[in-house]
């Protein structure tokens, strides 16, 4: 008689522990390497910058590629595009700074995540870049200014959301 509801329960209950950072796009890469495991969000996910350990979980969880959003003079900590090509990921540069918050910028992020059938990593130093260009990108697929600022700080949009906002506001017309 309690079967069935106990084992929708734990099915339920399994869905949430494999999602990443309870189900936002944005991943705690200290969680993902004690876990072991990653799970995509529509088959992304958003984070700050990884370690080869991070990375290597990536590889694991099937990742196809790692999207590095920072620009060419921002320390990574290790030798990146080596790291990722040695476990099998490839690597893509799509530097972005603050000034790079723009819809033109997200409609070339879409472009190239179209280009990918499996799971990609997006990082930038903290996810906030990330998440204000998939904020963008919701805005452009919705139109929904508060549907596509919840879609950025769970894709770790944080200080850059008044960019975000001008953004969106400014593209609205008078």
């Amino acid at each position: 008689m309690y079967r069935l509801p106990l084992l929708l329960l734990l099915a339920a209950g399994f869905l949430v522990a494999c999602s990443n950072s309870n189900g936002r796009l944005h991943a705690d890469l200290d969680q993902v390497v004690t876990q072991g495991t990653v799970s995509p969000v529509d088959g992304v996910t958003s984070a700050g910058q990884p370690d080869a350990d991070a990375l290597g979980v990536f590889a694991r969880s099937g990742y196809a590629a790692v999207i590095d959003m920072r620009t060419a003079g921002e320390d990574r900590g290790l030798d990146e595009p080596a790291v990722v090509r040695q476990l099998g990921m490839e690597y893509v540069t799509f530097p972005v700074s603050a000034s790079d918050i723009t819809l033109a910028k997200a409609r070339e992020l879409d472009a190239l995540l179209e280009q990918y059938d499996e799971p990609v990593l997006l990082h930038c130093g903290s996810g906030n870049r990330v998440g204000a260009l998939l904020a963008l990108s919701e805005y452009l697929a919705t139109g929904d200014r508060e549907k596509a600022l919840q879609k950025g700080r769970d894709g770790g949009l944080t200080g850059l959301e008044d960019r975000v906002v001008e953004v969106i506001d400014s593209s609205a017309g008078p």
